[in-house]
């Protein structure tokens, strides 16, 4: 079996695959992370290898040492060890995070092209990949958490919420306002940027989205055809399996 691990700023994402299948999935905090919550979670004897996407060093150096210890084995590494095989236009193609490499090779590869794969995680970012199979570039803006957060620390009289669904379009009262300028505003953006990019990509570009926001937010998105909650793990399993059979 394959343990596909993706870091991100906050939370860290396993999921062990059998060949093709997705068999097991977990998430740990990135905050709280730790080696015996990875142990508790691991059977060393079922991985054959490991393969890590990561937007923390910090973090990826830790669980690199710590998948050695459990696993007697040394993980590869995207962007250093494996190469996503896309072809990248950017104009610093290293500036690019590997993870939006990731999801794009995805992207094409379940989806098909023209694309853009939309992620709403700690950052919301939008990666588009044009009909020649090209990953093109995007856009990269807070996400609605940091929005939230921002917004309540820089106007003192706003108070401390969670984030979750409003009450409707117009609230009428201060939580809900908040919630509905969050959440209606990045839905709107979200359509609006998708209507742009297709009149720069094609019209018959697909849309897939993923990212641990974006179950709140599809709901109020007209533009987005596709979810795929494990579209980075996924992924991985692709890059690996494509490495392994092309060595």
């Amino acid at each position: 079996m394959l343990l596909a691990i993706d870091i991100g700023n906050t939370n860290i994402n396993f999921a062990l695959f059998r060949n093709k299948k997705l068999a097991e999935r977990f998430i740990l905090s990135t905050e709280d992370y730790n080696f015996g919550r990875l142990r508790s979670r691991i059977k060393s004897n079922t991985i054959n290898d490991v393969i890590i996407c990561s937007v923390v060093p910090q973090v990826t150096e830790r669980i690199k040492k710590d998948v050695s210890r459990l696993l007697g084995k040394k993980p590869y590494i995207i962007g250093k060890d494996i190469k996503v095989p896309i072809k990248n236009l950017y104009r610093k193609p290293r500036q690019v995070g590997q993870d939006r490499l990731v999801n794009a090779y995805a992207g094409v590869s379940l989806y098909g092209f023209p694309l853009i794969v939309i992620d709403y995680g700690t950052a919301v970012t939008f990666d588009v990949i044009s009909g020649r199979k090209e990953y093109i570039g995007g856009m990269i803006l807070p996400g609605l958490q940091i929005s939230l957060e921002t917004l309540v620390k820089k106007a003192a009289l706003l108070p401390k919420i969670k984030l979750k669904k409003p009450r409707g379009l117009i609230g009428r009262d201060t939580v809900n306002s908040m919630l509905s300028g969050i959440v209606y505003g990045f839905a709107a953006m979200t359509d609006n940027l998708i209507v742009r990019i297709k009149k720069r990509i094609g019209s018959s570009a697909q849309v897939v989205a993923t990212g641990g926001n974006i179950a709140l937010i599809k709901k109020y998105c007209r533009q987005i055809q596709r979810i795929d909650f494990d579209l980075t793990l996924k992924g991985l399993n692709l890059i690996y399996r494509e490495r392994l059979y092309n060595k």
